[in-house]
Parts: structure tokens; C-alpha cells; sequence
């Protein structure tokens, strides 16, 4: 999510940045990979990790509440000084809404997913969303899709069965949940897209986590249990935490470097998801998994890169 200094809430119509070309794209590339690498790297990954060593004691619903809670109050710490009361200020509030709800859904499915499933297997299974989108493009976007990234779609696709190996007793039924939250993640996408073009950046990024800190806070007091111990406490803290600061360093991410160089630093997350889950819960993928990693992410980047020459030959 791309946001930028100097961006201003407009009055009327669509919204639109008054800022011109962002320095990233002439000085400081560098500094946007450092910001991807971080939140793919660390926060994604270990945003994850957290939630795995949690869901094995206290419910979902007051996992999910302490992950909004602290991220909502972080984001408007964040940009509330700058746009007051316009922060809330959206001209299509119900878009929105949807699209927190869509978010809930999809983080809820991959979380659920991660007590039965390794880190790193929910972390490949999820480079399945940009393969998804392109597919979803056509009907919800009018895109056009050429042969070579409908062929790349369906190679990503069969890395997916090589990685859950359907049959085989070797990945718990449970990452079938991960493909879900993929789907929800590329319509996510879609919604965010529609978006850009009347709501300032940061609205959206503050809608992003209002609807599930509505839905959490009503569904809480249901499910609540005090946690169990200081370590615990500080568990549930760093759900927020990490969790704002990984979306706070893609949005700086995109903010200092254009979206082809970056998009490619978002697989760091199959490193960072590796290491802690071998740190924290022993996993060690085997061969094949890692064989159908490289396919899926193989296929999600020859999307990236055609898209991109696309774009390049539009202009």
C-alpha cells in the first residue's frame, strides 16, 4: 500500500495524490528492498509464529482480538496526528467495510490453518495468491489474460499439489484452509485496487483492520481467558506489534521503491518462515515441498515480470 508524503484528502471525486515522482524511484531503492525484506523477512513470518505458539492454548477469537487492538491503535498513532478525523473519512465506506471483512476471513483461515500445518508449508501454499488474482482479474477487473500467464498459472497451481501431495498422508487436510485463505487474500487484492482511486492510503490502511477489531471485540468477552503468564502476556502484545510494524514497512516499502523491484522481496518470507519454524517447532520441510516452492515461486514471478513488460509497453 503505497503511501506517500504530501498526499492530501480531497473534497470531492476520486481521490488523487498532488506528490510527485516519490524519491524512491531516483534515490533510494535500496532502502524499499530493506523495508520488504523486513516485513517478508520478520514480520510476516514472525507474526506467524506467534500466532502458532498461541492457538495450542487460548481461542482464536481473543488471538485475533489482541492482533487488532494493538495494530488498529498503532495505526492511528501513526497517521491521526497528520489527517485528524478524516482518518475514518471514506467515500466508499461500505467497499471498505467489505474489504476488512474479506481480510478477516483470510487471516482467520491461515491461522486455523497453522496448528495443524508448518510455518513453511502455509508460507508456500500462500504464494498461490498472485496466481489466483490473475485469474480473478478477468472477471472482477475486465483484464484481459494472455496464454502465457494463464500457462503460468497452471504451473503454479500443479507446484501446489507437489507441495500438499493430495493422498499421501504427508500434509495435514488442514492446509487446504491456506488455499482458502489465498483466494480470499487475491479477492482482497481486487478490493484494494478499487479502492485507490478515492480513498487516501492511509483510510485504507486503518479500514483494514477496523472491521476484524469490531467483529473480535463484540465476540471476545465469549471466548476470553487471562493469559497464563507474563511470557504469554507478552506474546499477545507482540501480535500488534509485529504485525503493524510489518504492514507500517511495506507501506515505507512502496513508498521508497517502484513496485517491480520490491514485489520479487516478498519470497523472503519462505527464509524467515524456514528459521522459525526450525527454531521454535523443529519443522524441517522435505525435498518434494521444497520442489513445489520453486515452482510456485517460479510461476508467481514470470507473472510479475509479464505484467510489468505489459505495463512498460502500455506506456
Amino acid at each position: 500500500m503505497n503511501v506517500r508524503p504530501g498526499m492530501a484528502f480531497p473534497c470531492r471525486g476520486p481521490y488523487k495524490s498532488r506528490m510527485v515522482t516519490p524519491r524512491s524511484a531516483s534515490s533510494a531503492p535500496l532502502v524499499g528492498v530493506l523495508y520488504m525484506c523486513l516485513a517478508a523477512g520478520f514480520g510476516l513470518p514472525g507474526l506467524n509464529a506467534l500466532v502458532k505458539a498461541l492457538i495450542a492454548d487460548y481461542h482464536m477469537v481473543q488471538i485475533i482480538w489482541f492482533r487488532c487492538v494493538v495494530h488498529l491503535g498503532f495505526m492511528v498513532v501513526l497517521f491521526m496526528p497528520a489527517m485528524g478525523l478524516r482518518l475514518f473519512a471514506s467515500r466508499r465506506p461500505w467497499l471498505q467495510s467489505i474489504r476488512s471483512l474479506t481480510q478477516l476471513v483470510t487471516f482467520t483461515l491461515i491461522w486455523v490453518a497453522l496448528f495443524w500445518t508448518p510455518i513453511t508449508t502455509v508460507t508456500m501454499v500462500l504464494f498461490t495468491g498472485p496466481l489466483m488474482l490473475v485469474a480473478l482479474s478477468v472477471p472482477f477487473l475486465g483484464e484481459r489474460v494472455g496464454p502465457r500467464r494463464w500457462a503460468a498459472v497452471f504451473v503454479g497451481l500443479a507446484g501446489v499439489l507437489i507441495v500438499l501431495r493430495p493422498g499421501a498422508d504427508v500434509v495435514h487436510w488442514g492446509a487446504l484452509l491456506v488455499l482458502g485463505g489465498a483466494f480470499f487474500y487475491a479477492i482482497y487484492q481486487i478490493q484494494t485496487r478499487k479502492l485507490a482511486g478515492y480513498d487516501d492510503p492511509r483510510t485504507t490502511a486503518v479500514y483494514t483492520i477496523l472491521a476484524a477489531f469490531i467483529v473480535a471485540t463484540v465476540a471476545v468477552p465469549f471466548f476470553w481467558e487471562v493469559p497464563r503468564s507474563t511470557v504469554d502476556w507478552l506474546l499477545f502484545l507482540s501480535l500488534g506489534v509485529v504485525g503493524g510494524l510489518a504492514h507500517y514497512f511495506i507501506i515505507k516499502a512502496y513508498q521508497y521503491a517502484e513496485a517491480s523491484l520490491i514485489g520479487p522481496f516478498d519470497y523472503s518470507q519462505l527464509v524467515g518462515a524456514s528459521i522459525f519454524g526450525f527454531a521454535f517447532f523443529g519443522e524441517v520441510p522435505d525435498a518434494w515441498t521444497w520442489v513445489g516452492a520453486a515452482v510456485i515461486i517460479a510461476s508467481g514471478l514470470y507473472i510479475a515480470h509479464r505484467e510489468a513488460r505489459l505495463r512498460r509497453t502500455a506506456v
